[in-house]
């Protein structure tokens, strides 16, 4: 157990969470048993993002198995959403690195190490992630591999690469690693993409540190050793979950382009996302001639097409009203 708040350890496993007292116990039972992690200093580091339910009970339960070189910790964050429970994080972690898992994402045995690993070996990677496999409660429907993006199932082989960051080629924000000196330079106090909420579809709450950490410099790194498995239920796989969570990312997408973006930059950025997903709006068509009424994978990836090719007028659409919204206020 650290002998004080300010006491320096290796990394932080931190877990944000809303009503996950069902899912915790699970997680906090793989890390407990995670192995070649004797000679680390971590810690697990639980945020509760405005629970109703009695997660801060569970997690007072399990503090009394944390101990020697782990300690298990409780904060809470009330202002809702994945992306705020994350800033707190960074904010609370005391170790050098901080580990960042979903509260459905289960780590392998070696996930911690083989993630600290990497770290040593890859000193200009800021951010890391692993493969992530899909736990499924039943059996996924045809094809959809080319769909599991949307569920953060990621499986790209086993060899380490460079994420394709121009591309919004991105590890999602459910089981990854992060230099805490990155994060807490480049991720600003606010961001702009909160993360799922009721009546609230725009998603990329995962992308957006990301490429404000890229931006300054550090590299994004693929580690094939790190293995967690999403559990995922079965209405995940509900045709109208799918196709509002494939709206929801592609409604962001302009709004992530905009990040890095220089203003001499944005009309372009503007017009090559509505005609390059205009493309690919008309090459789905041609595709899958017929289908789009019962293939669900159809449906869902043409949600995610179009969604994207009206980002950006769904940007300047939420930015006008806000714009109206101000002045009544005045």
């Amino acid at each position: 157990m650290p002998e004080s708040a300010n006491e320096k350890l290796d990394i932080t496993v931190a877990i944000p969470t809303y009503n996950g007292a069902s899912r915790l116990p699970k997680i906090l039972d793989k890390l407990l048993t995670q192995t070649d992690v004797q000679n680390l200093k971590w810690e697990v580091l639980i945020v509760d993002n405005n629970s109703s339910d009695n997660t801060s009970e569970i997690i007072q339960n399990y503090q009394k198995l944390y101990d020697g070189n782990c300690h298990l910790r409780y904060v809470f964050e009330r202002e809702q959403g994945a992306a705020f429970a994350r800033l707190q994080a960074g904010k609370e972690a005391r170790g050098e690195l901080i580990a960042f898992l979903d509260d459905d994402n289960l780590p392998a045995p070696d996930w911690l190490a083989q993630g600290y690993a990497f770290g040593l070996e890859y000193p200009q990677a800021g951010v890391w992630s692993g493969q992530i496999h899909g736990d499924f409660q039943v059996k996924p429907p045809e094809n959809f591999e080319k769909i599991q993006g949307f569920l953060a199932i990621r499986e790209h082989g086993s060899k380490p690469y460079l994420f394709d960051v121009d591309n919004l080629r991105l590890p999602p924000g459910a089981a990854l690693i992060v230099r805490k000196k990155a994060w807490r330079e480049n991720v600003p106090e606010r961001p702009i993409l909160s993360g799922k909420l009721p009546g609230i579809l725009v998603q990329g709450e995962d992308y957006e540190p990301l490429l404000h950490i890229h931006n300054a410099g550090w590299q994004i790194w693929y580690n094939p050793n790190m293995h967690t498995y999403h559990q995922i239920p079965s209405w995940r796989f509900e045709k109208d979950y799918l196709v509002n969570l494939a709206r929801g990312c592609g409604l962001c997408i302009f709004q992530l382009r905009l990040i890095n973006a220089k203003n001499w930059q944005k009309p372009i950025v503007f017009v090559k996302t509505v005609l390059g997903n205009l493309r690919r709006v008309l090459k789905s068509l041609v595709q899958y001639k017929g289908q789009l009424k019962h293939n669900l994978i159809a449906v869902v990836e043409m949600e995610f097409y179009l969604a994207s090719m009206i980002s950006p007028f769904y940007y300047l659409k939420c930015n006008l009203r806000k714009l109206f919204k101000n002045k009544a206020a005045i």
